[in-house]
């Protein structure tokens, strides 16, 4: 049996629709689902292993994206979420019936300040780019994988197409870089 890495992807990466400009989150609720409108395109959209993120039930991995958080409007049953962590750099905003996080904004002064952090599969509307690579996936270990198990699920990450990395992807990490350089004043 292959390692199983998220629902989304264990059949391969399907095609996203290119003009795919946003569309609306739908929690799992069967009644009464919270509903978040996106008007925008999704961008670094990946496969994520930290132990932050919502994953559905017998997945690894989380899918994330993100998009600018002015582009972000719950449009149904709002009063049904509630933030996961205030303590977390992302205030990831979950169902507290379902548990599915919806979206969750970086507020405070961070490289990524602005923006919301989303899972795609919760998009009603089918077309949704697939995630590009694969971030922190050793921290799938903290949540109970085995370490033994590793280079398989590597492996099978980038059999369908997702490139590991044990943070995020080289452009995210310089725009990290850039932000804190900038920070101390290393850079203008």
């Amino acid at each position: 049996m292959p390692v199983q890495i998220h629902p989304a992807v264990d059949s391969g990466l399907a095609p996203g629709n290119s003009k795919f400009a946003g569309g609306t989150l739908t929690c799992r609720c069967t009644t009464q689902p919270v509903k978040v409108a996106i008007r925008s395109a999704i961008a670094h959209n990946h496969a994520c292993g930290c132990t932050k993120c919502w994953k559905p039930a017998g997945a690894a991995f989380s899918i994330v994206a993100v998009v600018p958080s002015d582009k972000v409007e719950v449009v149904a049953n709002g009063n049904k979420l509630a933030v996961v962590d205030p303590s977390a750099l992302i205030q990831r905003y979950a169902c507290t019936a379902c548990g599915a996080h919806m979206y969750g904004p970086v507020e405070k002064t961070h490289a990524f300040k602005g923006l919301s952090f989303i899972h795609p599969e919760l998009f009603a509307e089918p077309g949704a780019p697939p995630p590009e690579f694969a971030a922190f996936v050793s921290s799938v270990i903290e949540a109970g994988v085995d370490p033994a198990d590793m280079s398989a699920i590597r492996a099978r990450l980038r059999e369908v197409g997702l490139e590991p990395y044990d943070c995020l992807n080289p452009p995210l990490m310089d725009a990290l870089a850039t932000f804190a350089a900038k920070q101390k004043g290393v850079r203008a």
